[in-house]
């Protein structure tokens, strides 16, 4: 079967994830914001780093429910410090609290974040037609404008290419290679 170069010689999660997850359109608010702070917290690091702590993370920011993460004080942000079962950055579990509040605020102005985030690609999720991993983007001007927007309602660990990535893995683009076998499955999701 073939699939995206990026994944070609992942571990079983990697392509678990790829085949099943990355590029299907979300529109869950739960699963949005999980993804926000997943990608915020694999700044730097793999995405099968992040997927080996998924789990972990789901159980410790309480099923990512942002409104209890928005409520995390210090005691809380400190015990998440010393878990070795995430990503243990003083900014990124600061970003996770920061961002669950600012996520709430656009909950209430827009009645979801769903409602929100898929102005920012027209309401249909982007179409790629790369033929290989080669020349994919690590930005665009959609995420630069999600970002920017993003950024301007408090949001932190939000930069272009963190915004990119998130836009991959929610479905706002479809960036499956056009070998892919996910490549037309995804194109026909909404």
């Amino acid at each position: 079967m073939s699939r995206c170069g990026w994944v070609q010689a992942g571990s079983p999660a990697d392509l678990a994830y790829h085949d099943k997850e990355w590029g299907v359109p979300v529109h869950d608010d739960r699963r949005w914001f999980e993804l926000l702070i997943l990608e915020g917290a694999q700044a730097g690091l793999s995405w099968s780093t992040i997927l080996r702590k998924r789990d972990h993370y789901r159980e410790v920011y309480d099923g990512f429910d942002p409104a209890k993460v928005a409520l995390y004080d210090a005691r809380k942000q400190a015990a998440l410090l010393q878990d070795a079962g995430i990503v243990r950055n003083r900014l990124k579990v600061a970003a996770a609290v920061t961002n669950a509040r600012a996520f709430l605020e656009i909950q209430r102005e827009f009645g979801s974040f769903d409602a929100y985030v898929w102005p920012f690609v027209g309401g249909e999720p982007l179409q790629s037609d790369r033929r290989g991993h080669s020349g994919l983007p690590t930005r665009t001007t959609e995420s630069d404008d999600l970002s920017r927007d993003l950024k301007r309602r408090g949001f932190t660990f939000v930069g272009s290419t963190i915004c990119y990535a998130f836009m991959q893995a929610s479905g706002l683009v479809n960036d499956h290679e056009k070998g892919c076998f996910r490549h037309a499955q995804v194109r026909r999701m909404r």
